[in-house]
């Protein structure tokens, strides 16, 4: 087997770590929105709804555990979306063209910055996971050391397959686009509507049907039902909404996840194929 994809893998990695600006805030940025929009928020939905009756018989679980599902999968859209702003760069400078004209075949180009995304992706999960544990994220309650184990797999799994989708779909955008303005102003125009048509920060029961239905196939609801159902459990109440997640639920998360990383892969590997020398 071949494993070409390791030496753009470590050139990435080694570029994140190199530069201590965007290493630093990368691994600040999920600390910050835990910490101040995070607790800031949860105190004041957890007054508004401690009023607000719960299912009989349910475990409830405050806004602060549940938000932090949803900043775990916005912190991870934001930095694959803009992940493949490294092939941008590299087209921009003519790095890119001596990659293409090295042995290296192009599918493992796309998969080494695709692994690298998935690594610093885990490293910001866990600092989220352990962060919201100190500031009082009920993540895991209850759970025995073996329950914990898989439960943080299954969380990086649908992690690793969010992340290389959205990687592959940005590395499509920059080897389109001429100029970086232009893709940052496709990705925060994508960025948006993923966000805010999803469950990330607030239920979408109340949703319009329309967009109730967008959501349920937006693949950051797909990631954030899928952490909670690790982290917080199948039968939970919060803000006075009951979620009680099934296998069927869980599967379809990863099912939708994957169809959406292997349509990014197919759309990224058409766009590399079609890069001339």
């Amino acid at each position: 087997m071949n494993f070409e994809f390791h030496a753009i893998y470590w050139r990435e990695m080694v570029k994140f770590f190199r530069f201590k600006s965007v290493l630093f805030s990368s691994l600040i940025q999920p600390v910050m929105w835990l910490g101040f929009f995070g607790l800031a928020m949860s105190d004041s939905f957890d007054k508004l709804t401690s009023l607000v009756s719960s299912a009989s018989g349910v475990p409830v679980v405050d806004y602060l555990s549940y938000m932090g599902a949803g900043i775990i999968a916005m912190d991870v859209l934001f930095s694959s979306l803009f992940g493949g702003t490294t092939l941008m760069f590299d087209k921009k400078f003519s790095l890119l063209r001596e990659t293409l004209a090295s042995p290296v075949p192009r599918f493992h180009i796309i998969l080494g910055i695709g692994l690298s995304g998935v690594t610093k992706a885990f490293i910001q999960t866990f600092i989220i996971i352990g962060f919201g544990k100190l500031i009082g994220m009920d993540f895991f309650n209850g759970y025995s050391f073996a329950e914990t184990f898989i439960a943080i797999l299954g969380i990086m799994l649908l992690v690793a397959i969010f992340t290389l989708g959205f990687l592959f779909l940005s590395g499509s955008i920059a080897i389109t686009i001429e100029n970086p303005e232009g893709m940052q102003s496709i990705l925060t125009l994508l960025s948006m509507p993923l966000f805010f048509i999803s469950n990330a920060l607030y239920p979408i029961d109340s949703f319009p049907t329309i967009l109730k239905f967008l959501s349920m196939f937006n693949p950051l609801t797909l990631l954030a039902d899928g952490i909670r159902y690790f982290a917080l459990g199948s039968n939970f109440s919060v803000m006075g909404n009951h979620y009680a997640y099934t296998t069927a639920d869980i599967t379809f998360s990863f099912l939708g996840l994957i169809f959406f990383a292997l349509t990014m892969l197919s759309a990224a590997m058409w766009r590399f194929n079609k890069v001339d020398i």
